[in-house]
């Protein structure tokens, strides 16, 4: 990867509400992470050092956030396209919980708001990634079957190959 410095930083017990994020408060939901891509930052629960293969998955997951929205148009559109294909085949699981909640309130492709598909499709990359390169070959939330987890792997592998990637 490469770009500018980001900032990483840890908390105890992140969690989000109202589009806010906390640490050691009672208050939303608990998360392990929260990106802020124009402030260059990633802040972590710190609860993520004592879990190193957690941490690298939600890690690469999180910087993935960087690499997609520098990514061209067109790299972007290619990888909605496979997306797209999978969801024509009625393909289930994914491969993080970040893009499985998003997909399980889509109802219907043709009906989701084009928001609401725009963040599904975000998250599947940045789950895609974290699951293709944190070295990680089991975990509860890989649930995306193994054909379109190597279709996946393809695309990545194609699309970037031994290229640096912008972030």
């Amino acid at each position: 990867m490469e770009g500018k410095p980001i900032l990483v930083s840890f908390v105890p017990q992140l969690s989000a509400g109202r589009s806010k994020f906390y640490s050691n408060r009672s208050y939303g939901q608990p998360v392990y992470a929260a990106t802020f891509i124009r402030k260059r930052e990633i802040v972590l629960d710190a609860a993520l050092k004592e879990e190193p293969d957690e941490l690298a998955r939600i890690l690469i997951h999180e910087l993935f956030h960087f690499a997609w929205v520098r990514l061209p148009v067109t790299i972007r559109r290619s990888y909605e396209a496979l997306v797209i294909d999978e969801w024509n085949r009625h393909a289930q699981g994914e491969l993080g919980w970040s893009a499985e909640s998003r997909k399980r309130n889509l109802s219907r492709l043709a009906q989701a708001a084009p928001q609401q598909w725009r963040d599904y499709v975000c998250e599947s990359f940045c789950d895609s990634a974290a699951w293709l390169y944190s070295g990680l070959t089991q975990h509860p939330e890989f649930t995306l079957a193994k054909r379109y987890r190597g279709k996946r792997a393809k695309w990545f592998r194609t699309t970037f190959g031994e290229r640096e990637i912008p972030i």
